[in-house]
């Protein structure tokens, strides 16, 4: 099994509409991927399943974590970088077996012009240091509100050849 994980707790995020984009376009491909939306985080992550601790409810996450060999996370912009609630998920995660030797593609989100450069750069720190192989080509989505039209498809044709061109390598990846 393989997750793509919308990097957001956010309600009606378009980190999520683009999940579900990457998630079609592979399934086309043959190739499974289930979304791991963040806003299905236990509400007390902070409290119930750090430093050791593991509850019931995050414990059904952790597994398909572990039960995962490639990740796609998609990394909405916040404040120049990526949002808390990843790191915490990343933290709440069993270290170093979670993520230990997988591999990870990353897709930048933004409302903004540069499409989460600096917060992708950013998670590829984190990723590198937990030992994830990352995929070179990372993907930088600016203006995501103008990208995806009422069916959850990009309209423009340049922003679908690099999408379309990452999703050709994830797959053979």
């Amino acid at each position: 099994m393989n997750l793509i994980i919308s990097g957001t707790n956010r309600k009606h995020a378009n980190s999520l509409k683009v999940a579900k984009f990457y998630q079609k376009e592979l399934q086309r491909r043959g190739e499974e991927y289930e979304i791991l939306s963040l806003e299905d985080l236990p509400a007390q992550l902070m409290e119930t399943d750090l430093y050791g601790k593991r509850s019931e409810e995050f414990a059904v996450i952790q597994q398909k974590v572990f039960d995962a060999d490639k990740f796609i996370f998609i990394i909405p912009e916040y404040n120049g970088s990526y949002p808390g609630v990843l790191k915490l998920f990343i933290d709440a995660c069993a270290f170093p077996s979670s993520f230990h030797h997988k591999k990870a593609a990353l897709v930048g989100v933004s409302s903004g012009k540069y499409g989460n450069i600096r917060g992708v750069d950013h998670f590829t720190g984190v990723c590198n240091y937990m030992r994830m192989h990352v995929l070179p080509l990372k993907i930088h989505l600016p203006h995501i509100a103008n990208e995806l039209d009422e069916n959850l498809d990009f309209h423009d044709q340049l922003t679908l050849k690099f999408v379309t061109e990452q999703i050709e390598e994830i797959k053979r990846f």
